[in-house]
């Protein structure tokens, strides 16, 4: 199997073979630089033997490199034509070390990657960034990676990373700072991509804490209608909300705890207060 990163002309060439044009709606920016694909695997720690998840493969640049490193990937794409054309590309490995699923990743957000357990495996990916949140936001409901590189818009990781009582501390923030602890993020200029996006990137990397926890269904559920009414007080919302809800009025009688009252906002409410729920 080649070694490596697909280079830029290569990834031209293929990308005129197939007679394929970059969708918007996809999220189709393809990488084309070599050393922010080595930076990902680098920063991923990737050894021999590791089970990655690469959400997205698109043309194959990033699952060639994994798989050159040694590791087995499970890759979720949802593009027929890219699919079939990585099973072409990639055919050597398919069923030993590259397992290839086709679909929606927010609602496989594993790739398929069967009985998978806490700190078993590792995530590294190109997210096509419109779904970079509602990815996330499933992820952190099942079992959490060890490790994670994601290229991601740098809004949306400033977003998913943000500290509480700011204005991009949400439902979705709170769950990712339980589970997992945000070690570097870095830059990566829109050159590297092909066509190269409107927004700045980055490489996120995020690592799993060794007391990661969850938030229940119900608390997800109370903390998502908190917070599209985040100028509002608790109490106040709660009565439009939760009108006859026992659970969500001992909660509010329990924020004392953390040194908060009904009369705090949602952006005020740390992760751990939600736990409770």
């Amino acid at each position: 199997m080649n070694e490596g990163p697909l280079s830029p002309s290569e990834t031209r060439d293929i990308l005129r073979r197939l007679g394929h044009l970059p969708r918007h709606s996809l999220g189709q920016n393809y990488l084309v630089d070599g050393n922010i694909v080595r930076k990902s695997i680098e920063l991923g720690e990737v050894r021999q033997g590791d089970v990655v998840v690469e959400i997205g493969p698109g043309l194959g640049t990033l699952t060639r490199t994994l798989l050159s490193a040694g590791a087995t990937v499970h890759a979720i794409e949802t593009d027929p034509s890219m699919a079939a054309h990585l099973r072409e590309f990639l055919h050597e490995r398919l069923g030993r070390t590259f397992f290839l699923a086709e679909g929606d990743a927010v609602e496989n957000p594993l790739a398929g990657l069967q009985d998978p357990v806490d700190g078993a495996f590792k995530v590294v990916a190109n997210l096509p960034y419109a779904i970079s949140t509602p990815w996330m936001d499933a992820l952190c409901r099942g079992p959490h990676p060890s490790l994670m590189v994601l290229m991601l818009q740098r809004e949306a990781a400033e977003r998913l990373t943000a500290e509480v009582g700011g204005a991009h501390w949400s439902a979705a923030t709170a769950q990712v700072s339980l589970a997992f602890e945000r070690l570097r993020m870095h830059p990566v200029p829109a050159q590297s991509f092909n066509p190269p996006p409107r927004v700045d990137s980055c490489l996120l990397v995020l690592r799993r804490r060794e007391d990661a926890r969850r938030l229940s269904p119900r608390a997800r559920e109370v903390a998502r209608a908190f917070f599209t009414l985040r100028r509002k007080q608790l109490g106040s919302a709660a009565k439009m909300l939760f009108p006859d809800s026992p659970d969500v009025a001992a909660w509010l009688a329990g924020l004392s705890a953390h040194g908060l009252s009904p009369s705090a906002r949602p952006q005020e409410v740390p992760a751990e207060a939600w736990l409770s729920l």
